[in-house]
């Protein structure tokens, strides 16, 4: 058990028997009335989010969650398949719990794996990702309308906006949180 004044972001705690993730939480203290926790949490196996207020100082249960460092592998039908480097054991993720971060998903890419219970709740990749640039429109000078950026797409399937003299070819950095070019790679 643990209070809301022990409340932080990637925290897992048990409402009403299921789990909720805190994803942005404040302590408020008006001028007038007791203090309280505005929290926005999302639902662990749906990814519903909803804003919730606790009374501060409120004791929450809290749910025991195993990170583990793993290794992407390969595709299967609907599943990503881990593995755990210590124990080399092979996981199945479907899909649904992968979500966004199969875009940038290459063999032996590391990614970080939450269970609880033996029950994966995510997959977490690092802040940005090295990727292949596989195909894109040559980059034309002159008149644009846009701010001299192209399409390209890299080696995931993924398409992302480049400056307009990145080639096929070029390993460039892409931002997993928001998908976009965070730069070139010098090799």
């Amino acid at each position: 058990m643990a209070t809301t004044n022990d409340l932080k972001n990637g925290l897992v705690m048990v409402i009403d028997g299921q789990l909720w993730q805190v994803l942005e939480f404040q302590h408020v203290k008006p001028g007038k009335g007791p203090a309280f926790v505005r929290t926005k949490i999302r639902n662990v196996l749906s990814g519903k989010s909803v804003d919730k207020t606790f009374n501060a100082g409120m004791k929450i249960e809290t749910a025991t969650v195993d990170r583990r460092d793993m290794t992407y592998l390969y595709h299967d039908g609907d599943d990503f398949v881990f593995m755990d480097g210590s124990t080399y054991e092979q996981v199945n993720i479907p899909s649904s719990i992968v979500g966004d971060a199969a875009n940038y998903l290459i063999d032996n890419q590391s990614a970080i794996v939450a269970f609880h219970n033996e029950q994966v709740l995510s997959v977490e990749l690092p802040a940005t990702v090295i990727l292949t640039i596989t195909h894109t429109e040559p980059g034309l000078q002159g008149d644009r309308s846009n701010a001299g950026t192209k399409p390209a797409t890299v080696e995931t399937g993924y398409e992302v906006q480049v400056p307009l003299f990145m080639e096929e070819g070029t390993r460039i950095k892409v931002d997993t949180r928001t998908g976009e070019y965070a730069g070139r790679v010098n090799d």
